[in-house]
């Protein structure tokens, strides 16, 4: 947080943001010629809602190592990186050599491969959690977690943390992005379904306490045991990666674990945004903490769909016992395998940490000494290949206090700004930067570079 803050205009935030979406609209005009074509194939135009934008989305054709180009051929430093997942940088030789090789020997059986060991073997190594399972995606894998948590417990209520983003399966779509006036009290917000589609009768199995608030916590598991409903898991993102990103306060993630330890809860950490890119075990690596179950997914496979739920021996035993059916035809894909084992043992090794590090240390104190001289309303927060600047004066340390300080309307300037000048961003205010071991220090001055040329503007 600067010294002092400099009062932003209003009406200049709203001319940017309109100058420059005007920029950006006429810049790709062949995005507009693909999105006139798509949408009448693709509902929407996408194959994602996440990938929607106002009035058409940018539809990228290359990448190659720390850059993307869309159909426009506008070239951008990509620290977008497929929402966190090519960490590996695009079109990593190694990673690419595995999947050829693999390939003339045949792309998928339905059957286990030695690849799908060694992977298991590192994964194990990495997270301290000896037994392992695939998926193809991280919702594929927080919805394994629960059902496995809740066949290990013969309970069915569910505890988030609210404003937590945990896939796009029924059960996690609750309580996820509401208006400030409708999130509930402080000890117990309210179950909200996040669209439509969503039986009332998930919802009414999904109860949600706020990140940072372990007394909260186990004042609900408490209430909710009370009413004969005591919760089978929690599942939490460790650092929080949808609000920006929103870091656990000194010992609240070891509270967490001996309130569900003492509880009998099982405690599931959703590593699919922090697994391999905050450090090499995740976030149970990075805190110290383990859980009973992490989920992984992103940027495990390297580029290719894939996911990864790792357990303790007590959970793992619900599995190998037959009593629950963890499943997938794909699951363990031996393309995807080769890929997952060149990322783990050839790209993200020491050395790539080591990189990261320097490159987010970098980015962060550029973007400081940005805020601090022109004191903008905000501070930066980073962690492993992550990081975000924060357009508030209070520290967001949960999903009230990011909804309420937040500034919604410098987060959306800061976007279009960024892509007209060669920042490929992830839109909207609840994402932040993902490095790659590909980045460089002249990509990073590129990015601080745009951040004082807007702080000049606004400010001006």
């Amino acid at each position: 947080m600067p010294a002092s803050v400099t009062p932003l205009s209003r009406e200049r935030i709203a001319e940017l943001t309109e100058r420059e979406t005007a920029r950006l609209n006429e810049r790709t005009q062949a995005s507009h010629q693909m999105y006139d074509r798509a949408r009448h194939s693709l509902a929407g135009g996408v194959a994602s809602s996440y990938q929607l934008r106002d009035p058409w989305p940018l539809y990228l054709e290359r990448g190659d190592g720390p850059k993307v180009w869309d159909v426009d051929g506008n070239e951008m430093w990509d620290f977008h990186n497929g929402f966190g997942s090519m960490v590996q940088g695009h079109a990593h030789p190694a990673i690419g050599g595995a999947v050829e090789g693999r390939y003339r020997f045949g792309t998928h059986f339905a059957a286990p491969t030695e690849d799908a060991i060694v992977v298991g073997e590192e994964l194990a190594n990495r997270w301290g959690l000896p037994k392992w399972r695939y998926t193809n995606s991280g919702s594929e894998s927080t919805m394994d977690a629960i059902r496995i948590a809740r066949a290990l417990t013969g309970r069915t209520t569910v505890l988030k943390i609210f404003g937590s983003y945990h896939g796009h399966h029924d059960t996690v779509m609750v309580s996820i992005g509401v208006e400030y006036d409708a999130i509930g009290p402080r000890e117990a917000p309210n179950s909200l379904p996040y669209g439509g589609g969503i039986p009332q009768s998930t919802v009414d199995e999904v109860f949600a306490v706020h990140f940072n608030d372990a007394e909260s916590m186990e004042k609900r598991i408490v209430a909710l045991d009370k009413e004969g409903r005591k919760p089978a898991c929690v599942i939490m993102e460790a650092a929080m990666m949808n609000l920006g990103v929103v870091l656990p306060q000194p010992g609240y993630l070891e509270a967490v674990r001996e309130i569900t330890e003492r509880h009998g809860v099982v405690l599931i950490f959703d590593e699919v945004k922090t697994g391999l890119t905050i450090a090499p075990g995740g976030a149970t690596d990075r805190f110290g903490v383990t859980p009973d179950i992490a989920t992984l997914a992103k940027a495990l496979g390297g580029g290719f769909p894939t996911g990864a739920i790792g357990m303790t021996e007590e959970v793992a035993a619900v599995v190998e016992s037959g009593g629950v059916y963890q499943v997938g035809t794909y699951n363990g894909n031996p393309l995807v395998m080769a890929a997952c084992r060149a990322n783990l043992l050839e790209v993200l090794t020491p050395d790539a940490y080591a990189h990261l590090t320097h490159l987010n240390d970098r980015i962060l104190a550029g973007c400081d000494a940005v805020i601090e001289e022109f004191g903008l309303p905000g501070y930066t927060v980073g962690i492993g290949s992550k990081g975000c600047v924060t357009f508030s004066t209070v520290p967001v340390i949960d999903y009230p206090t990011f909804k309420e300080n937040q500034d919604v309307e410098l987060t959306d300037l800061t976007w279009v700004y960024n892509v007209n000048r060669g920042i490929f961003m992830t839109p909207g205010r609840e994402e932040e930067w993902t490095l790659s071991v590909t980045h460089t220090d002249e990509a990073i001055d590129a990015y601080v570079g745009v951040f004082r040329e807007l702080a000049a503007e606004l400010t001006s």
